[in-house]
Protein backbone atom coordinates (compact mmCIF):
# COMPACT_ATOMS: atom_id res chain seq x y z
CA UNK A 1 0.00 0.00 0.00
CA UNK A 2 1.24 3.48 -0.83
CA UNK A 3 0.94 6.73 1.09
CA UNK A 4 -0.98 8.30 -1.80
CA UNK A 5 -3.98 7.46 -3.94
CA UNK A 6 -4.98 8.81 -7.32
CA UNK A 7 -8.03 11.05 -7.51
CA UNK A 8 -9.82 11.49 -10.82
CA UNK A 9 -12.60 13.77 -11.89
CA UNK A 10 -14.20 13.91 -15.29
CA UNK A 11 -16.87 16.11 -16.74
CA UNK A 12 -19.13 16.13 -19.75
CA UNK A 13 -21.93 18.21 -21.23
CA UNK A 14 -25.03 16.14 -21.94
CA UNK A 15 -26.60 16.26 -25.40
CA UNK A 16 -30.03 16.00 -23.73
CA UNK A 17 -31.43 15.67 -20.18
CA UNK A 18 -30.89 12.26 -18.61
CA UNK A 19 -34.66 11.65 -18.80
CA UNK A 20 -34.67 12.12 -22.60
CA UNK A 21 -35.19 8.90 -24.63
CA UNK A 22 -31.88 9.51 -26.43
CA UNK A 23 -30.08 9.18 -23.08
CA UNK A 24 -31.75 5.98 -21.84
CA UNK A 25 -28.80 3.67 -22.56
CA UNK A 26 -26.40 6.04 -20.84
CA UNK A 27 -28.66 6.54 -17.82
CA UNK A 28 -29.28 2.80 -17.49
CA UNK A 29 -25.55 2.13 -17.77
CA UNK A 30 -24.67 4.34 -14.79
CA UNK A 31 -25.47 1.62 -12.25
CA UNK A 32 -23.64 -0.98 -14.28
CA UNK A 33 -20.51 1.16 -14.61
CA UNK A 34 -20.55 2.09 -10.93
CA UNK A 35 -20.93 -1.55 -9.90
CA UNK A 36 -18.07 -2.46 -12.23
CA UNK A 37 -15.89 0.28 -10.75
CA UNK A 38 -16.76 -0.73 -7.19
CA UNK A 39 -15.60 -4.30 -7.92
CA UNK A 40 -12.49 -3.30 -9.87
CA UNK A 41 -9.00 -3.89 -8.46
CA UNK A 42 -7.61 -0.74 -6.91
CA UNK A 43 -10.94 1.05 -6.54
CA UNK A 44 -11.04 3.06 -3.30
CA UNK A 45 -14.00 5.48 -3.31
CA UNK A 46 -16.42 7.45 -5.48
CA UNK A 47 -18.72 10.38 -4.89
CA UNK A 48 -22.21 8.89 -5.07
CA UNK A 49 -24.30 12.02 -5.71
CA UNK A 50 -27.91 12.66 -4.82
CA UNK A 51 -29.23 9.66 -6.74
CA UNK A 52 -26.38 7.39 -5.70
CA UNK A 53 -25.46 6.88 -9.35
CA UNK A 54 -22.09 8.64 -9.19
CA UNK A 55 -23.15 11.39 -11.57
CA UNK A 56 -23.18 14.88 -10.11
CA UNK A 57 -25.10 17.55 -12.00
CA UNK A 58 -23.53 21.01 -11.90
CA UNK A 59 -25.75 23.32 -9.84
CA UNK A 60 -25.26 26.22 -12.26
CA UNK A 61 -25.53 24.14 -15.45
CA UNK A 62 -27.85 21.09 -15.45
CA UNK A 63 -26.37 19.92 -18.75
CA UNK A 64 -22.90 19.47 -17.17
CA UNK A 65 -22.18 16.32 -15.15
CA UNK A 66 -19.16 15.24 -13.10
CA UNK A 67 -17.84 12.01 -11.67
CA UNK A 68 -15.22 11.86 -8.94
CA UNK A 69 -13.39 8.76 -7.69
CA UNK A 70 -10.22 7.58 -5.98
CA UNK A 71 -7.98 4.69 -7.06
CA UNK A 72 -4.89 3.03 -5.65
CA UNK A 73 -2.86 3.67 -8.80
CA UNK A 74 -3.01 5.00 -12.37
CA UNK A 75 -2.71 1.42 -13.60
CA UNK A 76 -5.86 0.41 -11.69
CA UNK A 77 -7.83 3.36 -13.04
CA UNK A 78 -6.52 2.80 -16.57
CA UNK A 79 -7.55 -0.89 -16.42
CA UNK A 80 -11.09 0.08 -15.41
CA UNK A 81 -11.40 2.82 -18.03
CA UNK A 82 -9.78 1.10 -21.01
CA UNK A 83 -9.75 -2.66 -20.30
CA UNK A 84 -13.19 -3.39 -18.89
CA UNK A 85 -16.80 -3.09 -19.98
CA UNK A 86 -16.46 0.65 -19.35
CA UNK A 87 -14.65 0.94 -22.68
CA UNK A 88 -17.88 0.15 -24.56
CA UNK A 89 -19.54 3.16 -22.92
CA UNK A 90 -16.49 5.34 -23.46
CA UNK A 91 -16.57 4.58 -27.19
CA UNK A 92 -20.16 5.85 -27.34
CA UNK A 93 -19.47 9.15 -25.59
CA UNK A 94 -20.26 11.18 -28.72
CA UNK A 95 -23.78 9.70 -28.70
CA UNK A 96 -24.45 11.23 -25.29
CA UNK A 97 -22.08 14.18 -24.81
CA UNK A 98 -21.16 17.39 -26.58
CA UNK A 99 -17.41 17.53 -27.29
CA UNK A 100 -15.47 19.60 -24.75
CA UNK A 101 -13.40 21.30 -27.42
CA UNK A 102 -10.01 22.43 -26.18
CA UNK A 103 -10.99 22.16 -22.50
CA UNK A 104 -9.94 19.15 -20.47
CA UNK A 105 -12.62 16.62 -19.58
CA UNK A 106 -10.47 14.56 -17.16
CA UNK A 107 -8.04 15.53 -14.44
CA UNK A 108 -5.92 13.35 -12.16
CA UNK A 109 -4.06 14.27 -8.97
CA UNK A 110 -2.48 12.58 -5.98
CA UNK A 111 -3.91 12.83 -2.49
CA UNK A 112 -2.83 11.26 0.80
CA UNK A 113 -4.32 7.79 1.27
CA UNK A 114 -7.46 7.98 3.40
CA UNK A 115 -8.38 11.49 2.24
CA UNK A 116 -11.52 12.06 0.20
CA UNK A 117 -11.54 14.77 -2.48
CA UNK A 118 -14.40 17.21 -2.93
CA UNK A 119 -16.13 18.21 -6.13
CA UNK A 120 -14.88 21.75 -5.57
CA UNK A 121 -11.28 20.48 -5.42
CA UNK A 122 -11.82 18.52 -8.63
CA UNK A 123 -13.23 21.54 -10.46
CA UNK A 124 -10.29 23.60 -9.22
CA UNK A 125 -7.81 20.97 -10.46
CA UNK A 126 -9.56 20.87 -13.83
CA UNK A 127 -9.18 24.66 -14.04
CA UNK A 128 -5.47 24.36 -13.22
CA UNK A 129 -5.03 21.77 -15.95
CA UNK A 130 -6.80 23.99 -18.46
CA UNK A 131 -4.80 27.05 -17.41
CA UNK A 132 -1.33 25.59 -16.91
CA UNK A 133 -1.28 22.28 -18.74
CA UNK A 134 -0.19 19.11 -16.93
CA UNK A 135 1.66 19.69 -13.64
CA UNK A 136 2.17 17.49 -10.57
CA UNK A 137 -1.01 19.10 -9.14
CA UNK A 138 -3.27 18.38 -12.13
CA UNK A 139 -2.44 15.95 -14.92
CA UNK A 140 -3.80 13.36 -17.34
CA UNK A 141 -3.05 9.82 -18.47
CA UNK A 142 -0.97 11.27 -21.31
CA UNK A 143 1.42 12.94 -18.89
CA UNK A 144 1.41 11.19 -15.54
CA UNK A 145 3.37 12.47 -12.58
CA UNK A 146 4.62 10.19 -9.81
CA UNK A 147 3.06 10.28 -6.37
CA UNK A 148 4.84 12.75 -4.10
CA UNK A 149 6.96 11.66 -1.19
CA UNK A 150 5.53 12.36 2.27
CA UNK A 151 8.54 14.61 2.94
CA UNK A 152 7.45 16.86 0.04
CA UNK A 153 4.20 17.88 1.72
Amino acid sequence: MTDFHLAQMNTARLRAPLEDPSMIEFAEGLSLMNDLADRSPGFVWRLAGENGDGTIVAPTDPSRIYTLSVWESPEDLRAYVYQSGHLDYLRRRRDWFVPNGPRAALVLWWLPAGKVPTLRQGISRLGRLDGNGPTPDAFTFRQLFPAPELSQL
